[in-house]
């Protein structure tokens, strides 16, 4: 156990990193009375993570309400992000039940109006300290613990000791590599480039992927009318289409069923991307320190679940080991219940994930779920909750859902059975 009466704390939380994960981890633990010193290595204020999905999924959307950013973003103009994915099978789009709710949603906001959003909302939260230019290049460790960082500034080194440092930094955060955490890797199979298009239209204004086995792409609709488009081929395809980069990938997204008019858009960015994008996992905790976000669990960008999770496990974090952190109660002992959480809500999801980077095509079970899914409304439904993280893959692969999807697709290849036999009729 801890002791909540150790001295010399420059603050209760330390925490590396103002993003997303970083900026919504300070703000719930101060308004749970934490002192939290939140550092950020870039000195901009407007800085922003440039590659990104820029989706926030709808298990997000209960955590931005908790922090009340839905009116900026409302007002920001993030759009609500509706689905389809295109499937050999059709097309899968989701649509709320007769007489039922609205599908769960959250939203789809470029990187570059979000982060600067959620970092100043931190930095107006009353016992946040917004530290830019704060570099982590170092962990004050005491008797096997971690108790503060050193961090470079403009102004030369410093010093800042809490009860409780996290990470926040990202998939090759310092912070876990200082303290000695290992990453498990899964290969990707498949390389990614994105750029934004102004004026792609959309049918629907929904966001559109498309899973061509192996290969993928995705078009999502965002704020101030800007299109997020990427394309994520099978690496046998990465020689050749490195020797011609943008004639490569607008080929690719031409190619696509029901294609969006990419030709008539103008495209406001370059062609940015990663041609090595492992998934990496790692244990999120240690004595004396959290991580959270990708510093955590880096997930395959295809599905656009970064920002969600980085969201949700800035919140677990928060809900275990407030008070605690505070000098409260044992934060060792909190610490253990935001791995196990953490652990619990994401570990089937990433496992999944990893198995689906190897860059192959769908396995018996996902053929069967996605056949159905383009077939029935209220499989269509389970996808969609599925997709948004909202369920986790027990859930998902429930027997009545695969009851279900089964005798969709019995149905379905009965029909032309039938149509055949009142023909001859």
């Amino acid at each position: 156990m801890t002791d909540p009466e150790s001295a010399g704390h420059d603050y209760d939380v330390v925490i590396s990193g103002a993003s997303l994960a970083g900026s919504a981890a300070a703000i719930l633990l101060a308004r749970r009375g934490v002192r939290v010193a939140l550092l950020e290595r870039r000195s901009d204020p407007e800085a922003y993570k440039v590659l990104c999905t820029h989706s926030l999924t709808a298990n997000a959307y209960p955590v931005l309400d908790g922090l009340g950013l839905i009116p900026a973003l409302e007002k920001a103009g993030a759009v609500r992000n509706t689905a389809r994915w295109y499937t050999r099978w059709g097309w899968i789009e989701p649509r709320a039940a007769p007489e039922g709710p609205e599908l769960p949603y959250a939203y789809n906001i470029r990187r570059s109006t979000l982060d600067p959003l959620i970092r100043s909302h931190a930095a107006q939260t009353p016992g946040v300290d917004l530290l830019l230019g704060h570099q982590v290049y170092g962990l004050i460790r005491e008797a096997g613990r971690t108790v503060g960082v050193r961090a470079s500034t403009r102004q030369g080194e410093r010093e800042i000791r809490a009860r409780l440092v996290v990470g926040a930094d990202g998939k090759d955060s310092a912070v876990a590599k200082l303290a000695g955490v290992p990453a498990q890797l899964h290969e990707n199979g498949r390389f990614g480039y994105l750029a934004h298009f102004r004026g792609l239209a959309l049918p629907g204004q929904s966001a559109h992927t498309w899973f061509l086995e192996p290969d993928m792409a995705y078009a999502f609709p965002n704020d101030d009318g800007v299109t997020v488009v990427a394309v994520l081929p099978d690496k046998k395809r990465l020689p050749a289409f490195r020797e011609d980069l943008e004639g490569s990938f607008l080929a690719f997204v031409r190619a696509l069923p029901e294609a969006p008019a990419i030709d008539s858009a103008e495209r406001i960015t370059k062609i940015i991307g990663l041609v090595d994008y492992p998934l990496h996992s790692r244990r999120p905790t240690a004595p004396g320190l959290a991580l959270i976000g990708d510093a955590a669990l880096t997930g395959d960008p295809l599905w656009g679940v970064g920002c969600g999770w980085a969201l949700e496990s800035a919140q677990w974090l928060a809900e275990a080991v407030a008070p605690a952190a505070a000098g409260r109660g044992d934060l060792d002992g909190a610490l253990a219940v935001y791995a196990r959480t953490h652990r619990r809500r994401l570990r089937g999801h990433q496992q999944l994930a990893a198995d689906f980077a190897t860059s192959r095509p769908f396995n018996p079970v996902e053929r069967l779920m996605f056949s159905a899914a383009a077939r029935d409304a209220s499989l269509a439904r389970h996808m969609h909750r599925f997709g948004s993280r909202l369920i986790g893959p027990l859930r998902f692969l429930n027997p009545v859902a695969l009851a279900r999807a089964s005798a969709v697709n019995l149905r379905h290849r009965a029909a032309p059975a039938r149509a055949g036999g009142a023909g001859g009729r």
